[in-house]
This record gives structure tokens, C-alpha cells and sequence, in this order.
């Protein structure tokens, strides 16, 4: 696993000891940057269930503000942190151990992220549970763009009833990522 562009490109992560974590894979990631390319310079970046924190730190290599990196296991912070060390992104990136649905009321009205990534665990159905509880914490609004990461068997039908609409969706063999912002009527 490494970083793929910006400034600290090809730079070697650390992975989270044992099976508890799914790393993205290189090829994914650099898919799901090239898609949020526009979105990422200067961005507000919430890394949920942040594992390694592959992610976020891929989005601060490519020229995020500032990411912010939730996970709620141990030996997933102190990967995290090594990995911001090594890559010298710890100035611009905040850690918290934390379960994901309670980084919302945390985060509340202090911040208004522009890119909110969530990587839940498969088959556990937490992705509805993080919308509906961001929806209403003020720290998103309708130009927040949130990408999920899910099995391909996950269903988001209930997206619109929770008050967002789907921008995209892009499949991968194994995985896929949905893209949604919030309807503005829900703010």
C-alpha cells in the first residue's frame, strides 16, 4: 500500500496488524481520486472508519486543507499516526478515536467538511446509520460530497428517504463507491 500522487508520492503506508481493517487497494484508490480530483484541492476531508488512513492521506498528498481521521480501534490510530509521521501530514490532520456515528455529533457545528469518506464495515448496515446522523449534525450541508465505500451487494435504496440524492455510482470486481450529497431541502 502506498500513496499514489501529490506531493508525497509513492511514499510507503503502514497497514493495520490482523484482518480487523480492508485496505483499498492501489488501483481503486487511484480511481477514486482521479473521480474526485476537482473536489480535493483545499478540501475539508472527513475520513470515517479511516483504518491505515489511506485515504485521507491520499487526499492531503493531492492538496486537501485539512483531513480529520476516525476510527475506533487502537491499532488502527497509532497505524494512522505513524502514517501521517512518515509522510510529514501531521500539521494538517487531526486524529480521534471514536466510533463513526458519534464523529458527527462531535464534529457538529465546528467544521463543514466538503468531502466526508466513510469505509464501514461490509454487511452491518452502519452506512444508513452515519447518514441519518449527519444529515442532522451541521458539520454537512448540500455541497458536501460523501463517497461510501460498500460490498457490491449493499443496497442504497434509502438514500432518498433519508434526504440525499446519488451522484454516481462506480463498480469495481469486488466493491463499489457511491457518491451522494445531500438534498438542499434537508437542511
Amino acid at each position: 500500500m502506498r500513496v499514489i500522487a501529490g506531493k508525497c508520492r509513492s511514499l510507503p503506508l503502514k497497514s493495520v496488524p490482523g484482518n480487523t481493517t480492508r485496505p483499498t487497494t492501489d488501483r481503486i484508490k487511484e480511481t477514486l481520486f482521479n473521480i474526485l480530483q476537482s473536489d480535493i484541492p483545499g478540501a475539508l476531508f472527513l475520513d470515517l472508519f479511516a483504518g491505515s488512513g489511506a485515504i485521507g492521506i491520499e487526499a492531503l498528498s493531492r492538496g486537501a486543507a485539512h483531513a480529520w481521521f476516525v476510527d475506533h480501534d487502537p491499532k488502527a490510530i497509532r497505524v494512522i499516526k505513524d502514517n501521517l509521521q512518515f509522510t510529514r501530514l501531521e500539521e494538517n490532520a487531526d486524529v480521534f478515536r471514536m466510533n463513526a456515528a458519534d464523529a458527527a455529533s462531535f464534529f457538529s457545528v465546528k467544521i463543514l467538511f466538503d468531502v466526508v469518506f466513510l469505509d464501514p464495515p461490509y454487511g452491518q448496515g452502519l452506512e444508513k446509520e452515519i447518514f441519518h446522523v449527519f444529515r442532522k449534525s451541521g458539520c454537512t450541508d448540500s455541497h458536501t460530497l460523501f463517497v461510501t465505500e460498500a460490498s457490491l451487494e449493499t443496497s442504497f435504496d434509502w438514500l432518498q428517504e433519508e434526504g440525499y440524492t446519488v451522484i454516481k455510482e462506480k463498480c469495481y470486481k469486488t466493491n463499489k463507491h457511491v457518491f451522494a450529497k445531500m438534498k438542499k431541502e434537508q437542511i
